[in-house]
């Protein structure tokens, strides 16, 4: 495997997350939620915007490239879209707390498990790893 590549699914699997062999998305979301004090929130809300906005487009074409790499859709190691979702959910809070982004945890895992109509069609709306992140983003 070439270099790019596997820091491509390093990025996609935020490091070792998306490797668990049991729920790699909890995974995600629990790194994602541990970062968000230290890379996310500190951040003003300009600031946050950015970083979301950038993370969503490399996130979906890291994913791309890892769907090829790996020969799988929406493989479940991928898990930048779980970052990019659950800090989606903390941008809109100035300071939050411990129980905020412990409740965020809970809630985006309730809502990517579950994934309600229209987010489970959503995954079919863009091609993909832009479907792939679209699915945590709404």
């Amino acid at each position: 495997m070439r270099f790019r590549d596997a820091c491509i699914l390093a990025f996609c699997r935020l490091g070792v997350a998306g490797l668990a062999p049991k729920a790699p998305g909890t995974w995600g979301t629990a790194l994602a939620c541990l970062l968000a004090p230290f890379l996310f929130l500190p951040l003003g809300m300009g600031g946050r915007a950015l970083v979301l906005l950038l993370l969503f487009v490399l996130g979906a074409l890291a994913a791309t490239r890892a769907e090829k790499l790996l020969g799988r859709k929406d493989p479940g190691e991928v898990v930048i879209d779980e970052l990019v979702g659950v800090w989606l959910v903390l941008l809109p809070f100035a300071e939050p707390g411990f129980w905020l982004v412990a409740a965020a945890f809970v809630f985006f895992r309730i809502f990517d498990i579950a994934k309600p109509w229209p987010v489970r069609a959503s995954e079919n709306w863009l091609p993909d790893g832009f479907g792939v992140m679209l699915d945590d983003v709404l």
